[in-house]
């Protein structure tokens, strides 16, 4: 078998951890090691592979034993980046059950209790960090007009990494004054400060300082992303000194829907909200320390106990099986889950689907009322022009957005600020009340106080796009055969406090399943990531988004293979590009299976080796030019240290005639891609990078 990018294949195999024992300094277990017989191997020929392409950028891959804590730990940290609001929370390892949350930030919202801060970044004109969270949106607030135009403030800016098909390391963001700004850096910024919070906040509660080397970190992100923007999220936290990439094992990415399952999987029936509406906006709560304390230990019955065989009159057999909903503020994230009998590891039954239907959905649809009242033209200079007034605007529009009902009769005022009225004057040479008036109907109009009052249908007719994308997306699940007999769906999320979210859900799925609400939803996944960080291994089995394989050179096979892609060589017919698969879409994979591949370099001497990986929605994808299959990584071995070593034969590998063979091991099931390369002669693991980022 032969790559298209231009290296020796060797057969490939699906290993189990037991099938391969290998350490750094270690041989690979040759009689748990299927071979492939001799004259097999050396029919395996190859094409040319470049080898003056060496990515510099540094590798986020670990090794399948990273799952384990190599180091005792002191703390676990786990930071929920969201599109809108972002927080963190820690438990130390000796304490495991309590969870503690940074609750009080500086700043916020009068009326609201803030156990996050906005996701909002603010940079001076130099390009340097200035505050971030509250504190950014109100210093920018405070900025003069003319000072504003020069400062970087970045709000929701976590969507770019979704919507940016072609994202790399080099991927920009525009600032509220329209001026590009590198992304990554944008990332760095906000981690390092959770970083820099998150270790006062632990030496402010400890009779020691506590150090980054004592901490795991987890940064959760939604389970729907592809692997660049996990791999772009990790690059950022290494730019900000959580990890390195030396150590890989410091930090873990977590899947949002998956760490509220393991959170929800943990509750007692007490803390659990069964078809109704949390109304979590306003709490009353007395605690004055900086952090939430949140015990488990307890006699209660946990979730899985009650559901699994505690319902009298209604107990369930065998494993539970549920739907996880999680509606943040930029995307939807849905996933199902089975819970084992015994309330141990989940396995995921339908793999993370959803899309970019959060709450910000809302914003985009109220921007286009304010185009049709206003016009598109004023709307995009008044953001350019007067960008801190269009942030207050957005900030009046929050909190009516947050407090919208479906039992609510009232109008909403949304609060025009006196900038948006003076500057529409200028621009339009006429009032706001005209253009309001003027755009007709009896739901929109004008209070003498300067606000734009909303009829609570037009609030409604606002959610409607948003919600129904999240009702299409949740009834696909439920459809499918694979999950039948789901009687649960949990919402989570920072969207799912919503009261018309909770009610439009009741109403069209209440009938079939039971709709249950978290006590502090907004923080579920916050507390399920920290769980997380304390046992990586608690998801079993997941399902993968995408095809992933490489391009090879296979024997051709009349009316499977076409015949444009022949290549005939020694009088034997092959196909190139075919597309030989690591994994399917849908394929359940196991926590530490791996994927074998073995490739030898095609050049004596060779110091790199490059392969093209290539993913796909498709199952039955054959070739690597077939519609819907791209190129979204490569895999890169380097070999340059061990090139002066020996080769069994004894000679030098850059003197030897005989090829040298990689083993490349790949892990999918776990939250990220990763990839451990030995060399099969010498048992010496070898430099491997899977780079997703590198276009």
């Amino acid at each position: 078998m032969e790559t298209s990018a231009g290296i020796r294949q060797v057969k490939p195999y699906i290993y189990t951890p037991s099938s391969l024992n290998c350490s750094r300094s270690g041989s690979p277990d040759r009689s748990a090691t299927p071979r492939l017989p001799k004259h097999q191997r050396q029919n395996s020929e190859g094409c040319l592979l470049s080898s003056n392409n060496i990515f510099s950028f540094p590798e986020f891959t670990e090794s399948a034993e990273s799952h384990q804590l190599q180091k005792p730990f002191f703390v676990i940290v786990a930071i929920d980046f969201g599109t809108t609001y972002s927080g963190y929370a820690f438990s130390f390892v000796k304490d495991p059950e309590s969870l503690h949350i940074m609750r009080k930030w500086e700043g916020g919202d009068p009326g609201l209790v803030n156990q996050k801060t906005l996701t909002t970044l603010l940079l001076n004109p130099d390009g340097e960090f200035h505050s971030f969270g509250f504190t950014a949106r109100d210093n920018y607030h405070d900025l003069d007009q003319s000072q504003a135009k020069k400062w970087f403030y970045f709000e929701k800016f976590k969507m770019a990494l979704h919507h940016n098909s072609e994202l790399n390391k080099n991927t920009t963001i525009n600032a509220s004054n329209g001026q590009a700004y590198p992304a990554l850096k944008v990332f760095v910024h906000s981690l390092k400060y959770f970083k820099d919070h998150a270790l006062q906040e632990l030496t402010d509660q400890s009779e020691t300082s506590i150090l980054n080397e004592d901490i795991r970190w987890v940064i959760t992100v939604p389970a729907i992303w592809k692997a660049p923007a996990k791999q772009f999220m990790r690059q950022a936290a290494y730019m900000a000194g959580l990890a390195s990439p030396s150590y890989p094992g410091q930090l873990l990415i977590a899947l949002e829907p998956e760490a509220a399952s393991i959170y929800v999987r943990k509750l007692r029936t007490y803390q659990l909200i069964p078809e109704t509406f949390a109304n979590n906006n306003n709490i009353n709560n007395n605690n004055t320390n900086n952090t939430d304390n949140i015990n488990n230990n307890n006699n209660s019955n946990t979730l899985s106990s009650s559901i699994s065989g505690g319902e009298k009159g209604n107990q369930l057999h065998g494993s539970t099986r549920y739907m996880v909903v999680d509606c943040g503020g930029g995307t939807v994230d849905i996933t199902v889950h089975e819970m084992e009998e015994n309330g141990g590891c989940l396995r995921e039954l339908h793999r993370a689907t959803g899309g970019p239907y959060g709450s910000i959905g809302i914003d985009h649809e109220f921007e286009k009322l304010l185009c049709n009242i206003f016009s598109p033209e004023f709307m995009n200079s008044f953001k350019l022009k007067r960008p801190t007034g269009w942030v207050d605007l957005m900030t009046s529009f929050e909190a009516r957005k947050r407090s919208a009902h479906p039992n609510k009769c009232t109008p909403l005022n949304v609060a025009l600020p006196f900038s948006f009225i003076e500057y529409y004057k200028k621009f339009k040479g006429s009032q706001v009340e005209t253009a309001i008036k003027k755009h007709g109907g009896k739901d929109i109009t004008w209070s003498s106080q300067g606000m734009l009052r909303l009829n609570p249908e037009v609030m409604r007719w606002l959610f409607a796009p948003t919600l129904d994308k999240i009702k299409q997306s949740i009834g696909d699940v439920l459809n499918n055969q694979s999950v039948r007999g789901i009687r649960y769906i949990f919402l989570v999320g920072g969207f799912a406090e919503s009261g018309l979210l909770q009610f439009e859900l009741k109403k069209d799925f209440g009938h079939l399943l039971k709709i249950i609400i978290p006590q502090d939803v907004s923080t579920t996944i916050l507390k399920g990531a920290v769980c997380f960080g304390l046992d990586p291994t608690v998801v079993s089995v997941r399902k993968c988004r995408l095809t992933y394989g490489v391009g090879v050179l296979n024997r051709f096979v009349p009316g499977v293979h076409p015949e444009a892609n022949v290549v005939v060589k020694d009088g034997v017919r092959w196909c190139r590009d075919v597309l030989d698969k690591f994994v399917v879409v849908d394929q359940p994979v196991a926590l530490g299976d791996t994927v074998v591949r073995s490739y030898a370099p095609a050049k004596i001497g060779q110091r790199t080796c490059v392969v093209h990986i290539y993913c796909t929605e498709r199952p039955d994808a054959l070739l690597v030019s077939d519609q819907g299959v791209r190129r979204c990584g490569t895999l890169c071995l380097d070999l340059s240290e061990d090139l002066y070593r020996q080769h069994p034969s004894g000679m030098p590998y850059h003197k030897s005639r005989r090829s040298r063979e990689i083993q490349t091991t790949m892990i999918f099931g776990d939250t990220e891609i990763k990839v451990s390369a030995v060399d099969v002669h010498t048992g010496k693991c070898v430099r491997s990078v899977i780079d997703f980022l590198g276009r």
